[in-house]
C-alpha cells in the first residue's frame, strides 16, 4: 500500500498516519487488494473549481473529487506489481467551512473528505438512494473506528 500526499495548499499537514490508518481500514472492510497505490492531492477552491468546470462540466467548487483509474475489471495488471487506484483531489477551503457549519473538527472533516475518496477509487458511488445508503454505511464503518472529534 503507497500513499502519495501532494500539499499544494499552504497547511502543514499532520495527519499522514491517520490517512494511511483510513486507508488500511478500507481496505480490510471492502475487502479489496491490499498492493494499491493513490494520490492524495490538497488544493485551494479556485483550483477545485477548475477541475470540477474542466472535467466534469460542474462550474462551481467542491470539497473532494475522485479521478479512479480503474473503471471496471478489464484492467490487468501483473500480481507483483501494484495496482494504481487513481487521484484524490480535496479543497483544504471548503474543508475548512463544512467542519465549522457540521460542528465538527477539521480533522474529523478532512478524514470524512479522504475516505469518501477513497472509496470512489475502490468503485463505489451514491448516485443511486441503495448504492448512496453503501457508501455512508461503509464512510460510517471506515471513520468511527479510527478517527474521534
Amino acid at each position: 500500500m503507497e500513499l502519495n500526499i501532494v500539499n499544494e495548499y499552504d497547511f502543514t499537514f499532520e495527519y499522514e498516519q491517520q490517512f494511511k490508518g483510513l486507508l488500511k481500514r478500507a481496505i480490510k472492510v471492502t475487502k479489496r487488494e491490499t498492493n494499491i497505490v493513490l494520490s492524495c492531492i490538497f488544493v485551494d477552491d479556485k483550483k477545485i473549481h477548475e477541475i470540477n468546470r474542466d472535467y466534469r462540466n460542474i462550474d462551481r467548487a467542491t470539497d473532494v473529487i475522485s479521478f479512479a483509474l480503474l473503471d471496471d475489471d478489464t484492467f490487468l495488471v501483473p500480481e507483483e506489481e501494484a495496482i494504481e487506484l487513481g487521484d484524490i483531489f480535496i479543497s483544504i477551503d471548503t474543508c475548512k467551512r463544512q467542519a465549522q457549519e457540521y460542528g465538527h473538527s477539521f480533522e474529523r472533516e478532512l478524514c470524512f473528505l479522504f475516505v469518501h475518496g477513497v472509496l470512489h477509487l475502490l468503485g463505489y458511488d451514491h448516485m443511486k438512494e441503495e448504492d448512496e445508503k453503501v457508501m455512508i454505511s461503509l464512510q460510517k464503518e471506515i471513520l468511527d473506528e479510527t478517527v474521534t472529534g
